[in-house]
């Protein structure tokens, strides 16, 4: 949960500071939520990539073999 914090916060202040640089006399609000929208998708997409199994769980007693 902290890199999640610290990542969204790092990317806040990078899309304030673009909103700022492009907005001229005024902060383009389209600008940087957009670039923070994104981060946030890019983070939700990493996030469940990460906890989606990499595969079914399979019942190991009924694949043992029996020695013979």
């Amino acid at each position: 949960m902290i890199r999640l914090a610290l990542t969204l916060l790092f990317f806040l202040g990078l899309s304030i500071g673009v909103g700022f640089l492009l907005g001229g006399d005024y902060f383009d609000w389209a600008v940087a939520g957009g670039l923070f929208a994104f981060a946030v998708v890019g983070e939700l997409l990493r996030w469940r990539l990460r906890r989606r199994p990499t595969h079914a769980p399979q019942k190991n007693s009924a694949r043992q073999s029996s020695g013979i």
